[in-house]
């Protein structure tokens, strides 16, 4: 595997990248869902870990061309994993679809911790006492978080073979975490 730079590159590289709050956050609990089934997968949880901060690094400076801009001129210097994953993730715009246990895992989490995070928001308690059926709801409901994307939520389950309640529990428990 080519050399991951250092986590301190991909943090710099969000703040200079990435003003807006709301964004940078949900690239955080990206990062943490990813680190967590990382480890919990036996796979390298740093690369897994940046992967997923760096995954919507161009969405705010270039909406149009995310996430092709990050991808062909900010990380040059990433490896080609850590790029396929980024471009899997956005299947519709790069025509790239995830096929590896990364890429998987990346779609899975990405759309599903944006609408967690809204569910967390509504709540007096935010992650710490959530349950599976809450989220559920919520993905049923179009008009809640509606940029979100319910079939790639419904895709992400599929692609790492795991039932709605399994995927929420597991990640509830990582953002609980981090609260």
């Amino acid at each position: 595997m080519e050399t991951l730079p250092p986590r301190k590159q991909a943090e710099d590289l969000v703040k200079k990248y990435i003003k807006n709050d709301k964004l940078s956050h949900h690239c955080k609990m990206v990062a943490q869902a990813m680190s967590a089934y990382a480890e919990k997968l036996g796979e390298d949880v740093e690369f897994w870990y940046q992967t997923g901060l760096l995954h919507d690094l161009d969405w705010e400076m270039y909406p149009d061309e995310h996430p092709n801009k990050a991808v062909n001129e900010i990380l040059v210097d990433y490896p080609a994993e850590l790029l396929a994953a980024i471009l899997s993730h956005a299947p519709g715009i790069t025509g790239k679809h995830p096929v590896t246990t990364i890429e998987k895992y990346l779609f899975a989490c990405d759309e599903l911790s944006g609408l967690m995070h809204a569910v967390s928001l509504m709540r007096p308690n935010g992650f710490s006492d959530m349950k599976p059926k809450s989220v559920k709801k919520k993905i049923k409901d179009k008009s809640f978080a509606a940029n979100v994307s319910r079939d790639d939520i419904k895709q992400g389950f599929e692609l790492i073979e795991k039932t709605p309640d399994e995927h929420i529990t597991f990640l509830i428990e990582v953002f609980k975490k981090e609260e």
